[in-house]
C-alpha cells in the first residue's frame, strides 16, 4: 500500500479526494500535545470517515522510510494514473484559450519531480506526462516534495515519451524543449498557443530522439560562472514566463547577440 507523509501532503490528499485513503497513522507523542495543525487535518479525516490510529514516531519513520513525516502518515489505495488520451480529450479551462502540458524526459531525482509538480500546479499546467521507465516514480518522497500538488495535478504515465510527443503534434500541440544550446531565448518565444514543454534528465538533458522530435528548442541565458540551472528551477522559470504571457504579457524581442572575442565559446543556457 502506498504511503503519503507530512501535514501538507496528507491535508491536500484529503481535500482533493483524488485518491481514497485507507487509514491514517499519527505519532502518539504528537497526538497527546494536541497540535492545532495536526488537529485540523484529523478533523478532515474524521469528516471523511477515515480510520485514525496512533503509533510511535519510530514506527511512522519505518512506514515511510523517513524521519520527515511531521507525525502523520496516510496509507493510500492504489492510484490510477491517466493516459495520454485522457489528457488530450480534456478541453482547455474556461479561463484559458490554449492548453499547456509538461513532459518529463527521464527526471530521476524524486525531489526534482516533486518540485516540478508543485511548479506545474502553480503555473496552471493542464497535465504532466511521466515515462513508465528510467525515471523517478511518483513515490511518497516526490509527493512530499510537491507539497500536496501531486494530489491535484493531472498526471499521465506513458510507455514512450517520443511517441507520445508525436501524438500530441498530430493534435496540433507544439512541442517545445528546454536545451542549453537552444536556438531561441525562452522569453522571446510565444507561449500563447497549445504547448507541451519538455524537460530533460539531470546532467545530460533531453534524449537525442526527444530533442529531434521538438518543434522548438529554447534556452535560458546564463550571466554567471555556472553553465546551467537545476532542472526544477529551469522548469519553473519557463513555466512562469508562459503563464505571464498567457495572462496578457508579450514575448520579449529577441536580444541582439553581443560581439564575441575571436575563438570564444558561447555561454550555455539551461540545465539539470
Amino acid at each position: 500500500m502506498e504511503v503519503l507523509y507530512g501535514l501538507h501532503p496528507v491535508e491536500e490528499a484529503l481535500r482533493s479526494g483524488s485518491r481514497p485513503l485507507d487509514h491514517i497513522s499519527v505519532a502518539r507523542e504528537r497526538e497527546s500535545r494536541r497540535d492545532p495543525r495536526l488537529e485540523a487535518v484529523l478533523e478532515l479525516a474524521r469528516a471523511a470517515g477515515i480510520r485514525i490510529a496512533a503509533e510511535p514516531r519510530e514506527q511512522l519513520a519505518r512506514h515511510c522510510r523517513s524521519d520527515a513525516h511531521q507525525g502523520i502518515v496516510a496509507f493510500l489505495r492504489e492510484r490510477k494514473l491517466l493516459s495520454l488520451e485522457d489528457l488530450l480529450t480534456l478541453p482547455p479551462p474556461a479561463d484559458r484559450e490554449h492548453r499547456f502540458f509538461l513532459a518529463l524526459d527521464g527526471i530521476e531525482d524524486p525531489h526534482n519531480l516533486g518540485a516540478l509538480l508543485r511548479c506545474a500546479d502553480g503555473a496552471g499546467i493542464d497535465g504532466v506526462l511521466l515515462p513508465e521507465r528510467r525515471a523517478a516514480p511518483l513515490t511518497a518522497v516526490a509527493c512530499k516534495a510537491s507539497a500536496g500538488a501531486s494530489e491535484h495535478i493531472r498526471i499521465a504515465q506513458v510507455v514512450n515519451i517520443t511517441r507520445s510527443l508525436e501524438t500530441m503534434k498530430r493534435h496540433n500541440i507544439w512541442i517545445v524543449g528546454l536545451e542549453e544550446r537552444g536556438a531561441t531565448e525562452y522569453t522571446a518565444f510565444d507561449f500563447r498557443q497549445d504547448i507541451c514543454l519538455v524537460l530533460g534528465r539531470e546532467g545530460s538533458g533531453l534524449h537525442d530522439l526527444v530533442k529531434r522530435t521538438c518543434d522548438h528548442l529554447l534556452r535560458i541565458p546564463m550571466a554567471g560562472s555556472v553553465s546551467s540551472l537545476n532542472v526544477s528551477v529551469a522548469g519553473a522559470v519557463v513555466m512562469y514566463e508562459a503563464m505571464r504571457q498567457r495572462r496578457g504579457g508579450q514575448p520579449a524581442a529577441a536580444p541582439a547577440a553581443p560581439p564575441q572575442p575571436k575563438g570564444a565559446k558561447s555561454r550555455k543556457g539551461l540545465g539539470s
